[in-house]
């Protein structure tokens, strides 16, 4: 006499976030992850026992195995080589997400005819242009190459089949967001499609050792969209920035198996196509014929590369009862941290002028290092001197007027130093003084230490009196 199951061991009823993907076990009118209303729908997911089943491969020791198949080969572009840790691993899996037109396409259409003029085969599946249109902008970019194959595709199977007959050793789907399995319930794009054609990428991508290249969509607060589980499911996580405003780039890793996360490679997005910056300090420093009022040069920290940029400053008389405080390129609220302790501490009077603080070339400053370099501009500005040629200026500012040290802050003045900059005004101890760079391992530097930023204007010149 055969049992039955019951109906509660069969199925389990839950509820899906048709945004993120999370699950609760009864319906409510808000997603409890992502905060958004009316997006959780019932989804009843099927259970079954699991027993011991047969293995892939036994177990050895971790010393036995084998790392000729996780070495690193170079992308052919060296300043993504660098943000991935040394290059591309064999059955690595990638995504790459940015806003759109920030030039992912580009970038992974060069790295694929890179590939393939290094004679390895790369697989390029389009699911958001057509064949011809990314052949046209291979042209313009010189990315034909015979090795080199291209289709465009929107159903998981049939991309499955390109891959079994190509067999390349770079997998490019651009993007995952246009990649539908029939078999799955949903739309192209949507929670349950993304998550399950990720999956099966992800396991090609693991068991053909193939390195495969995820382009990933955004939602308009600038995260990946799509479930977490997404993120969790590939090796690594690269972010590409860029303002539509510049044509330079970034790729930033948010998450690396196989290297630092704290990388960033910069770019240069021509008409030709992408092209790698390996030194971007110059489009951030303007070159100025004479001495103006109002700048001051900060060195700032892109995961571990110095970045040197320029800090731009103007005050200006106003009769409005709420003076105007525009930012551009600056943390609009550091900004306001630092022109209320240049009041507060300083004597610097801004109740009655208009602040406006911005960046050169379309530079983010996002790091507390560039505080001491806008209060020396917006002191600049509100004495209307300049400061002294070849200046730069590193610290954080505290609330009390304090300067605070900052990280790797040898590393920023060999960058200064290598650039020509003949002093650096930092934090140090109130008796250090003014010293040469010598024991901070810089040589022709001076350098400048200061308690606060009080201090610091009276060494430049910059107080009243």
């Amino acid at each position: 006499m055969s049992r039955s199951t019951p109906a509660r061991a069969r199925t389990r009823a839950s509820f899906r976030c048709t945004e993120c993907g999370w699950e609760t076990a009864k319906w409510v009118g808000r997603c409890g992850e992502c905060q958004a209303w009316g997006s959780v729908v019932e989804a009843g997911a099927p259970t079954a026992r699991v027993s011991a089943g047969p293995v892939t491969a036994a177990a050895v020791p971790i010393g036995r195995v084998s790392l000729e198949e996780a070495t690193f080969r170079s992308s052919g572009v060296p300043e993504l080589d660098r943000v991935l840790g040394g290059g591309l691993v064999p059955g690595a899996a990638i995504l790459l997400a940015g806003e759109p037109g920030v030039g992912k396409s580009t970038l992974l259409l060069e790295v694929a005819a890179q590939t393939a003029r290094h004679g390895r085969r790369a697989l390029y599946l389009t699911g958001e242009e057509s064949a011809a249109q990314v052949r046209l902008r291979a042209e313009r970019t010189d990315g034909v190459q015979d090795e080199l194959y291209l289709a465009a595709e929107t159903d998981l199977g049939a991309v499955l089949t390109h891959v079994e007959q190509v067999r390349p050793e770079l997998l490019v789907i651009d993007s995952v967001q246009t990649i539908g399995a029939s078999d799955v319930d949903g739309v192209p794009g949507g929670v349950t499609q993304v998550k399950e054609v990720a999956a099966a990428l992800v396991r090609v991508a693991k068991t053909r050792n193939i390195t495969t290249v995820l382009v990933g969509h955004v939602t308009k607060d600038g995260s990946i969209a799509g479930p977490r589980v997404l993120e969790h499911l590939v090796d690594v996580v690269l972010q590409f920035e860029g303002e539509r405003t510049s044509r330079f780039r970034m790729v930033r890793a948010m998450k690396n198996r196989f290297g630092p996360v704290d990388e960033v490679g910069c770019f240069d997005l021509a008409s030709d196509g992408i092209n790698a910056v390996a030194d971007p300090t110059g489009l951030f420093v303007e070159n100025h014929h004479q001495r103006v009022p109002g700048t001051c040069v900060a060195v700032a920290l892109e995961g571990r590369r110095p970045l040197l940029a320029e800090v731009q400053a103007l005050v200006t008389p106003t009769t409005a009862e709420r003076p105007r405080r525009t930012t551009s390129g600056l943390d609009s609220s550091r900004v306001a941290l630092v022109t209320a302790v240049l009041q507060q501490h300083c004597r610097l009077r801004f109740h009655t002028s208009d602040v406006f603080a911005s960046t050169v070339g379309g530079a983010r400053l996002t790091e507390p290092a560039a505080d001491l370099a806008t209060a020396l501009a917006l002191a600049s500005a509100h004495h209307g001197v300049a400061l002294p040629g070849g200046v730069v200026a590193i610290g954080e500012l505290g609330l009390a007027g304090e300067l605070r040290k900052v990280r790797d802050l040898p590393q920023r003045l060999a960058e200064a130093a290598r650039l020509g900059f003949a002093v650096a005004v930092v934090p140090g101890a109130p008796a250090t003084g003014p010293r040469s760079a010598g024991a901070a391992g810089v040589d022709g530097m001076r350098v400048i230490e200061v308690p606060d930023v009080a201090a610091a204007l009276r060494v430049l010149h910059l107080t009243d009196g």
